[in-house]
């Protein structure tokens, strides 16, 4: 626990300091010298959690970068420091009137809060489950990364390898393999850590006297960080995806409500929603968002807003893009519908294309990639009977919210409560990222974003209209009261039975399996005795006896086929 402290204490310094340097740089570069394109409210409103992702999106970035031409580590991370370093040189001024903005905003019971949610998500990542995909596919690829930075054709050797998420090289990046202690992986539990403090703002609700429907959102994210809780040790993708989601819809219904008419911060998001989709693609559709921003920037027939905005969109999505090609060969790993690249590493087509069959079929509950064209009459309700009860009436709910966000809508244009408009995209974002992946590869682990806030949204907007009497609202405020505290007792009761004083100084490690060795062109590689787990300690490996060939003398030169 006092290493994973350690680490969110450095993660956290220099992801503000970094997103503090974003933030300023995307201010001046995109509105020149036409302060009146952000007034100084916007950034005054910024709170840590802002300049944290903006850090966090930046540092992923940069450490994706850095892949390309070097191993992700000590060299890494020394950059890291001394750009912190001219970062704290420069704008030491304006630093430290965010520190006294800080010292004035936040009450002693906040500051409590804040520690108390470090210390728990601290404990919280250093122990837990090991996710299953962790050992099969999350810590080789973050240790080829660590090893390597980047190989071409990596693909070959095992093709989960190629699914290439960005919160791996995250994750590399603030491993501190280096040390030569262990392969550290907090990086779940920091964004975990991040979306717990942006959930603890629905304590403004008493002040307020009321819910706005960005609590709603809130209060479908604690639910899911209570249920990864004993899980988020794993550096698995769908973490930080989810995360992410629940971030940008939160923070964009935020904007909603209080009538934000800078396109500035929803520009932001868009940049966070683009970041969304290199952390897993099924975030793609979140992207719907970037309406809002770039109709205000057409109205206003800002170009230079528009093109600086598509340039660091770009920015934020090549190297994701760029490592894709180089592992794999394709643009887009494993959909072959764009093959834009003839080079001597790509995954062959036919391989690719089953994968991709074999991703759908096994998130539809079907365990035979043979039946991937299965009819919906066939597959979905053998798929919705295998789902828990909690998660078969959330699917339902969600399926529900469909037809009433669509009579919801029109209800708006007709009307035409310009107001609601915002609200209206949102929910539709959600809803439509729903039906896109229930139709498409509906596994429940990072569907659930899409699921339980296609309820919230819709649901309870429809509960913010149509409720209207205080008795009715404290009603509903005493049965979540009720729910909160069943869930709190609940999680502190699995939390006390789960205790484990192993790891009070360093994180739990990796797991690690038998395994068998062979050789490919002179060179030791590994595969598991039984099952198709490796781990992380014996490298390289993969599920089985891989058939490929080098395509040099040694792997930095990458791997091909062997045909």
């Amino acid at each position: 626990m006092l290493s994973v402290c350690l680490i969110f204490l450095y993660v956290l310094l220099t992801a503000y300091l970094t997103g503090f340097l974003v933030l300023k740089g995307i201010g001046r570069f995109c509105t020149g010298r036409n302060r009146k394109e952000v007034p100084e409210t916007t950034w005054h409103t910024l709170k840590i959690d802002s300049y944290c992702m903006a850090g966090l999106v930046a540092l992923t970035v940069y450490a994706q970068f850095f892949s390309l031409f070097h191993k992700v580590g000590f060299a890494a991370n020394i950059l890291i420091l001394f750009l912190c370093t001219v970062i704290i040189a420069v704008f030491r001024r304006d630093l430290f009137k965010e520190l006294l903005k800080v010292k004035e905003t936040v009450t002693w019971k906040k500051a409590a809060g804040c520690l108390f949610l470090f210390l728990l998500f601290s404990y919280g990542t250093s122990r837990g489950i090991i996710h299953y995909d962790t050992g099969l596919y999350h810590a080789q690829s973050i240790r080829w990364i660590e090893e390597y930075g980047i190989v071409k054709g990596l693909g070959n050797l095992h093709c989960r390898l190629a699914y290439n998420s960005s919160a791996f090289s995250l994750s590399a990046l603030f491993s501190f393999s280096f040390l030569g202690i262990q392969s550290y992986h907090c990086m779940a539990g920091f964004f975990g850590l991040i979306l717990a403090k942006v959930c603890g703002e629905i304590a403004e609700a008493f002040r307020r006297r009321r819910l706005i429907l960005s609590d709603f959102a809130r209060i479908a994210c604690i639910y899911y960080l209570l249920i990864i809780f004993d899980e988020m040790v794993s550096p698995a993708s769908d973490y930080f995806m989810v995360l992410t989601i629940f971030y940008i819809v939160i923070r964009f219904l935020d904007l909603a409500e209080k009538k934000e008419e800078s396109w500035i911060p929803y520009g932001l998001l868009s940049l966070v929603a683009v970041y969304a989709m290199s952390l897993k693609l099924s975030a793609a559709l979140i992207l719907l968002l970037v309406v809002k921003p770039a109709a205000m920037l057409i109205k206003s027939r800002n170009l230079r807003g528009i093109f600086s905005f598509i340039g660091l969109g770009t920015v934020v999505i090549a190297p994701y893009l760029i490592r894709n090609v180089i592992i794999s060969g394709w643009l887009i790993y494993p959909f072959t519908a764009v093959d834009l690249f003839s080079v001597d590493w790509k995954i062959p087509k036919g391989i690719a294309d089953y994968d991709a069959k074999e991703i759908q079929a096994w998130g539809r509950g079907i365990y035979d990639a043979a039946r991937y064209g299965a009819p919906i009459t066939s597959w979905f309700p053998e798929w919705l009977r295998g789902l828990g009860a909690v998660d078969k009436l959330s699917v339902l709910g969600a399926a529900f919210s469909v037809p009433v966000s669509v009579a919801a809508a029109l209800v708006i244009w007709i009307k035409r409560k310009k107001e609601m408009y915002d609200f209206l995209l949102a929910a539709a974002t959600v809803n439509l990222s729903f039906l896109f992946w229930l139709f498409s590869a509906p596994l429940i682990r990072y569907g659930c974003v899409y699921v339980w806030l296609a309820s919230a949204l819709t649901l309870g907007g429809l509960m913010l209209y149509v409720v209207k009497g205080k008795y009715a609202w404290r009603a509903i405020y005493i049965a979540l009261g009720f729910f909160a505290c069943y869930k709190v007792y609940a999680f502190g009761r699995e939390a006390a039975s789960a205790y484990d004083g192993n790891y009070m100084i360093n994180q739990k490690d990796y797991e690690n399996f038998e395994m068998n060795v062979y050789e490919i062109d002179g060179l030791t590689f590994f595969y598991p005795v039984t099952g198709d787990r490796a781990g992380y300690a014996a490298f390289p490996s993969s599920p089985a006896k891989a058939e490929i060939t080098l395509r040099g003398t040694n792997i930095r030169e990458g791997f091909r086929y062997k045909k």
